[in-house]
């Protein structure tokens, strides 16, 4: 399987700083397109208690383009053929800020001593603890399905991320100077559009979740880090 390109966030690496005179927001500087997420995800499901809300708040726009999109996971999972539910209730999926989860020390060496690697093991589908809705927790991050080789996780990752994806679950923003985005990180993806040349900064917070629970009651598992 061919390697995957390495959005900006990907692997270990130093925390955002955060905003002056704030204990909470950090500071997102985006230089130009090039360092834009431009990959779908949620954030931090390397983390066993990933957070379940997520706030973006626009101080600096480019003049053009920057827009994000949102992808709606229950929706997602409500609308898939029923062998493709069947099959998911059953999957778990390790996620890692690694680019290689097979490769976690040479990556951790070349990123410096310093960089902490984080692994959690997540059902594919969760039960969202505030509707009760089942949503599947994928996106960049999302390395293997347990129990299956890389070649056959990359076909299902893709399989699944598609459905996902799909425009009837989507929604794209164009920011305004002074927007806030607030999403639910538990039930969504996003993707950080890196079609731009000006710098854009955004303040980030994000408010803690709580370890998910799948379908028959087990527990998201930690694996390393965290």
């Amino acid at each position: 399987m061919p390697p995957r390109p390495k959005p900006w966030w990907a692997g270990p690496r130093a925390p955002l700083p955060k905003e002056a005179g704030t204990e909470a927001a950090l500071t997102v500087d985006y230089a130009d397109g090039t360092t834009a997420a431009n990959e779908w995800h949620t954030d931090d499901p390397c983390l066993v208690t990933y957070p379940a809300i997520g706030i973006l708040h626009a101080v600096a726009l480019p003049a053009v383009g920057g827009d994000t999109l949102w992808a709606n996971t229950a929706s997602a999972y409500e609308h898939l053929p029923a062998p493709l539910r069947t099959l998911a209730d059953a999957l778990w999926v390790l996620h890692s800020n690694t680019f290689d989860y097979e490769d976690a020390a040479k990556n951790r060496a070349e990123q410096g001593a310093g960089s902490t690697v984080f692994q959690a093991e997540h059902p594919l589908v969760r039960v969202h603890p505030e509707t009760g809705e089942r949503t599947l927790v994928l996106g960049y991050h999302a390395q293997k399905f347990l129990g299956l080789n890389r070649a056959d996780s990359a076909r299902l990752i893709g399989l699944y991320q598609d459905h996902i994806t799909r425009p009837e679950n989507t929604v794209r923003w164009h920011w305004a100077l002074g927007d806030v985005a607030v999403w639910d990180n538990a039930a969504t993806q996003h993707y950080g559009i890196g079609d731009f040349s000006e710098k854009r900064v955004l303040h980030r917070s994000s408010i803690e979740g709580e370890i998910p629970v799948s379908i028959d009651g087990r527990r998201s598992v930690r694996r390393r880090g965290g």
